[in-house]
């Protein structure tokens, strides 16, 4: 994708950074060349998925007692997950849902730092439907959880119906029910797609700014283009910073909408 912005950077025509970015053509080399089906972001998300069973397979094949230092990596990540989300969250029930809340935070974290790697440098999360799906999975899980828990009618009655005054309660619980059955999935899969479709653009920005900028006219404007790259290099670390927060905070709000489910009083 690099390599398109220089070319395009270095020529007269003008060239903003725009949405089309992240519609990559397809990579494969017959059918359409618009086909979305199988592009980068497409072959990327494989991938992801790839490196994290055999990583974990091959990590946890021969467990020794004291761990190597990909058996301690591999470790560390579950118990954190495990004790830092799921328990500290849910309680000790929270144990359970440990291996999806690590398979989800390893996931996102590995896809999101897909932005900052070069030859990748995007991240499939810059693509709504990527968190939208894991926002699905997340939906239907917490909600599956309160039903098995409480009993179907128990958990929409305890979702939807606060303790408050009769009168106020046909205002509430259209609140509660936008609050918990709407707004909860749309949160959580705009607020991964925003960070990383913006910070895509930003570094876009920087990058391609500089070599327009060497490209100018004026010698007097060529050298600020370092700048440009500074600022690039520095919101690079940024990026990553950003890309495992965001991956904490998404297994952190599904936790939370789980503890929700299994709570007694909502």
């Amino acid at each position: 994708m690099f390599g398109q912005t220089v070319a395009l950077a270095g020529s007269d025509l003008p060239w903003p950074p725009s949405v089309e970015d992240f519609y990559l053509p397809s990579i494969l080399p017959w059918g359409e060349h618009n086909n979305y089906w199988i592009t980068k972001i497409t072959l990327m998300v494989w991938l992801a998925v790839g490196v994290l069973i055999v990583y974990f397979l091959v990590s946890y094949r021969n467990p020794q007692l004291v761990p190597t230092k990909k058996q301690w990596i591999a470790e560390s990540i579950y118990g954190f997950v495990r004790n830092n989300v799921a328990v500290d969250m849910i309680g000790h029930r929270g144990v359970a849902f440990a291996p999806y809340f690590t398979t989800l935070f390893s996931f996102i974290l590995l896809t999101n730092l897909f932005g900052i790697i070069p030859f990748l440098q995007i991240s499939p999360s810059s693509h709504i439907a990527f968190p939208a799906f894991m926002a699905v999975i997340s939906y239907v899980m917490f909600i599956w959880v309160g039903i098995r828990h409480h009993g179907f009618w128990k958990f929409f009655k305890h979702s939807l119906f606060p303790p408050a005054p009769w009168f106020i309660l046909p205002i509430l619980v259209l609140i509660e029910f936008a609050s918990t059955f709407i707004f909860r999935p749309l949160t959580l899969a705009l607020r991964l797609f925003a960070n990383m479709f913006a910070g895509h653009i930003i570094l876009l920005v920087f990058t391609v700014g500089g070599f327009v900028l060497l490209n100018a006219q004026s010698i007097f404007i060529k050298p600020t283009s370092i700048i440009s790259w500074v600022m690039a290099i520095a919101l690079t670390f940024l990026e990553a910073l950003i890309a495992v927060l965001q991956a904490y905070v998404f297994v952190v709000l599904t936790a939370s909408y789980v503890q929700g489910a299994l709570a007694d009083e909502h």
